[in-house]
């Protein structure tokens, strides 16, 4: 099957042109102004952009949590992902704390083996680094091509590692060029303040936000920061969502070292006056949570700066029923909330339309720096000859609405009902074949296939 797709202007994150593409089978074979080549499919991308697939690396999909699973599993997730350009996912394995790293990937690929309708991958999240674990590590880089290891400051008991266990896994992940990620925020701090207002009888969702304040995000950044200059590993951290998190990022690069970060579409639009809606503020329960306006406009111009690599959705829905397991108590509400399927339009529509962000800047953060950071670059996150033929196709001026009425989500509310977004998703291919044109769904369960990544780290 080929195709060619003509008169688009095709824009990745570093050229800009209104050009033809040709593909062939799974891949892109030429890149010209009015190719003569004889195609399958003819598509006519004039007055569209056309822009290499999107890619999320931090989704929460089929995942056990407080008791419950997030509401989209592999299919419903990467399907509503594709609907809005996202064409690969990274999601995270848990490990269970006294199991191996094995055991918790042969559960979460049980979940996800042929039953994606998207490309996807994995973090490998440690929960219980001990010398058996150790083992695993080397492992995992390079049979099952898992180069990015997850860490959690928080969640003591279930998730958290201390310091100790964190450096020893820097260490040994250096070892294979692979990176460690983090989920940076004191989690003893927010414990403490966890106990005090449900003490105090103080358990509505706004109580959540007053659990998490912006230092405990700050110090724990600049913790890891630290750490991750000590031993020299790759480190990354995930939803950054405040300005004293990114001076911490900032303070490691006065001294030449690097440490990437992500922010997620919803810390560089929401607020945390949506958690004085009493208990409809349980939408957005989400850790960490919302901040304040000044950390949006700090984020903005960490992505500006280069300080903020990619914007993420750190995607994990739960249906308004889960919600309600925290109608009494805060602390039990399930934390997360959908975005997988509007991360591209809502970031063309609050970047590059209101003037924040450039077109080449807006590829470069939905998804070419995730496929560098990640280990898939150039098969995907660009549109040149050879890469996998992930594409989008753009209409920059079309208005529309958001709501769950009419998202693909697995989730019965919106995060963002009734927001008018500018820019719309048309079509989109997935290694050379149309998975939504114009609002149909053409999408296959299994044809998603999993990336075997490579260490890597943009530099």
């Amino acid at each position: 099957m080929s195709i060619l797709i003509k008169n688009g202007r095709v824009v990745t994150a570093s050229e800009d042109s209104v050009c033809d593409i040709f593909i062939e089978g799974e891949t892109i074979s030429a890149i010209g102004k009015n190719l003569q080549v004889t195609a399958d499919q003819v598509i006519d991308a004039s007055g569209k952009l056309v822009f290499p697939g999107g890619i999320d690396p931090h989704v929460h999909l089929d995942m056990p949590f407080m008791g419950t699973f997030s509401s989209d599993n592999y299919e419903t997730g990467t399907r509503a992902a594709l609907f809005g350009g996202t064409t690969s996912v990274i999601d995270f394995i848990l490990q269970t704390q006294g199991k191996s790293l094995r055991h918790a990937l042969q559960e979460w690929r049980g979940r996800s083996d042929g039953n994606c309708c998207g490309d996807y991958s994995f973090h490998m999240a440690v929960t219980d680094f001990n010398p058996d674990t150790r083992k695993e590590i080397g492992e995992m880089v390079e049979k099952e091509g898992i180069t990015s290891f997850k860490t959690f400051m928080a969640y003591k008991g279930a998730l958290m590692i201390d310091d100790r266990q964190m450096i020893g896994l820097m260490e040994e992940v250096k070892r294979y060029g692979a990176m460690v990620t983090v989920h940076a925020t004191n989690g003893d701090m927010i414990d403490y303040l966890i106990a005090k207002h449900r003490a105090e009888g103080k358990l509505s969702p706004l109580y959540h936000y007053l659990s998490q304040p912006e230092v405990t995000e700050a110090e724990a950044s600049g913790r890891f920061a630290s750490l991750a200059n000590y031993t020299g590993a790759l480190g990354y951290i995930v939803h950054m969502t405040c300005e004293g998190a990114l001076n911490a990022v900032r303070d490691m690069a006065k001294k030449n070292k690097k440490v990437y970060a992500e922010t997620c579409i919803q810390y560089l639009m929401l607020d945390a006056s949506l958690y004085e809606k009493d208990f409809e503020g349980a939408k957005w329960v989400m850790s960490p949570p919302l901040r304040q306006k000044k950390d949006i406009e700090a984020l903005w111009a960490g992505i500006q700066q280069g300080t903020v690599q990619i914007v993420a959705t750190d995607h994990c829905p739960f249906k308004w029923e889960q919600k309600l397991m925290g109608k009494d108590d805060f602390s039990k509400i399930p934390n997360g909330h959908p975005a997988i399927e509007h991360r591209m339009e809502l970031l063309f529509s609050e970047g590059v339309a209101k003037g924040r962000i450039n077109l080449n800047k807006f590829v470069e953060v939905n998804s070419t720096n995730a496929a560098k950071i990640f280990g898939m670059f150039p098969k995907k996150g660009t549109i040149g000859v050879g890469s996998d033929a992930d594409v989008v196709i753009f209409d920059p001026a079309e208005k529309h609405t958001l709501s769950a009425k009419t998202h693909h989500m697995n989730v019965d509310y919106s995060a963002y009902e009734g927001v008018e977004v500018t820019g719309k998703v048309k079509t989109v291919l997935l290694r050379g074949k149309v998975v939504v044109d114009q609002g149909k769904d053409l999408t296959e369960k299994g044809y998603g296939k999993f990336m075997h990544r490579k260490p890597a780290g943009l530099q």
